[in-house]
């Protein structure tokens, strides 16, 4: 596993350990990237389901300010913890620990000072509630209708066309893998 372009290009990450985690491939991750533009001027990144960080890593790689990871896994916050250790600019990423839910509400509440620009949700397929997350995520506010949303799902996974602001612009399936990009209506690109 590596980080495919940007500043940090081609620097080699390292998956989690065991099989509680499933890494995103490195063509995938070329592949999502490439729906949603490839580059980023500015803004900020939520991983809500972080498991190695490499979605987050790209995305500021790419040009994102920063990024947010949530994570609950133990051997998962090691493994960020030394993929961060690569980039060599760990100011840049924020690891909330334990329940995302919980962190990000606390994280939000003091800290947080505009929505997340793009936001990736690649929860555990047994225990996927996207449009739930989704819902909350509106509720709290960290998310908005510049908001773009990246959804990684098992290729057997329909989700609606239209989520809390958000219309479902595109759907691309890798073999048992389906992406699903959100955007809002004040951010639609085709």
């Amino acid at each position: 596993m590596r980080v495919i372009s940007g500043n940090y290009g081609s620097r080699r990450l390292k998956a989690v350990p065991g099989q509680n985690t499933r890494p995103t491939t490195d063509k995938i991750k070329e592949s999502m990237f490439n729906l949603i533009g490839g580059y980023f001027e500015s803004g900020i990144c939520l991983d809500l389901y972080a498991g190695s960080g490499a979605l987050a890593i790209e995305a500021v790689s790419r040009g994102m300010d920063s990024a947010v990871l949530c994570e609950k896994y133990r051997p998962a916050i090691e493994t960020i913890n030394e993929n961060l250790k690569v980039t060599k600019e760990e100011e840049r990423f924020t690891l909330l620990k334990g329940d995302n839910h919980k962190s990000l509400r606390n994280y939000a509440t003091s800290q947080l000072a505009e929505p997340f620009k793009l936001l990736f949700l690649d929860p555990p397929y047994h225990k996927q509630q996207i449009e739930k997350d989704i819902q909350w995520l509106w509720e709290l506010e960290v998310i908005n209708k510049q908001t773009t949303i990246v959804c990684e799902t098992d290729s057997d996974v329909t989700l609606p066309d239209w989520i809390e602001g958000h219309e479902l612009i595109k759907v691309k399936d890798y073999g048992a893998t389906r992406i699903h990009i959100y955007e809002g209506e004040e951010n639609s690109v085709e």
